[in-house]
């Protein structure tokens, strides 16, 4: 019974919409996205099950039934849904939504990109990541375990997805933005145990953009929920600095894109400031965009009207450069 329950996962949320409470599910208002690709990142059960599972719950929070804002708790089968072009260019992303660690907001900060990307010829992968509240072994490294493992595989089935596996970037929004900053400060950082021959590849991004991102784990400026769910209320100084990606840049973390607002509420811009300071010293390339309003969690649908509104012509532009799109 439990491996049908996790088959039915992975294609893809069931995408009709199954809702959290048994509510009945809507019909699918982006038919294409039933034919979605989807990749199983543990096909063994993803390691380090707790005792007590999690149980997969979506909710659909969307008041408007134009469009879906579904929101993934209790992830216990990992996976990428995969948005290919028609004309593939060779690059992908990995997207990475955010959620507070208390969920994966898959439309708005994932799906919606995902299209976005495949309508320009980039293959995107949206990641569904375990959360580190829900009992995992491996504690506060287990959404880098997800996102090292989808790299990886990524770079494994290059072929089959026609892209270039010295292409591949990634892109992370809120809390998801921390996790890209995780991935692209920690990607070497051993947070399972090898597997298979894919887990030989490298999971270090070719290059990484972190869209209104959680950085510091600081009380003094970090999101609190996720502070709270990644490492606990009482961490002390020594993790709060092993979970803050701005303390573990390196010489070789890939090229990094920052954008904020400045009247960010949720997530204060001193954390894209501070990653932004650490990467210069380190001599690491990095663009950074700050805008005075645009709030935060706008992805796609909610920058219409504001001035961050162009926000991915000006990564497309900075990934051009790079040569990742």
């Amino acid at each position: 019974m439990r491996s049908d329950r996790r088959s039915l996962l992975v294609a893809g949320l069931s995408l009709s919409g199954v809702l959290a409470g048994g509510a009945a599910a809507r019909a699918d208002r982006n038919p294409a996205d039933a034919k979605l690709a989807a990749l199983e990142l543990w096909p063994g059960g993803a390691p380090g099950l707790p005792d007590r599972p999690p149980l997969e719950r979506i909710t659909d929070r969307a008041a408007d039934p134009s469009y879906q804002d579904r929101a993934v708790a209790g992830i216990t089968a990992p996976r990428v849904s995969v948005f290919q072009p028609e004309r593939p260019t060779g690059a992908s992303v990995l997207l990475l939504p955010g959620g507070g660690y208390r969920h994966v907001v898959v439309d708005m900060e994932g799906y919606e990109m995902g299209r976005w990307l495949a309508g320009r010829g980039i293959t995107a992968f949206v990641l569904f990541y375990r959360l580190p509240g829900d009992g995992w072994a491996a504690g506060p490294d287990v959404a880098l375990s997800d996102a090292q493992r989808a790299m990886r595989l990524i770079r494994a089935q290059a072929n089959r997805f026609a892209i270039d596996p010295a292409r591949v970037s990634a892109m992370g929004f809120s809390a998801g933005g921390h996790l890209c900053a995780d991935l692209a400060t920690r990607f070497a950082k051993e947070t399972y145990r090898p597997g298979d021959a894919a887990d030989a590849l490298s999971a270090r991004p070719d290059g990484a953009a972190c869209i209104y991102p959680v950085i510091s784990m600081d009380p003094a400026i970090t999101h609190a929920g996720s502070r709270r769910l990644l490492i606990g209320e009482g961490a002390n100084a020594t993790r709060e600095r092993a979970h803050s990606p701005d303390h573990n840049v390196a010489a070789d973390t890939p090229p990094m894109f920052l954008l904020h607002s400045e009247d960010d509420r949720s997530v204060p811009v001193e954390n894209s400031l501070r990653m932004r300071s650490a990467l210069k010293a380190q001599n690491v390339p990095v663009e950074t965009h700050l805008f005075a309003s645009g709030g935060h969690g706008f992805g796609l649908r909610r920058a219409v009207g504001k001035p961050v509104e162009n926000w991915p012509e000006l990564w497309l532009a900075w990934a051009a450069r790079r040569k990742l799109a």
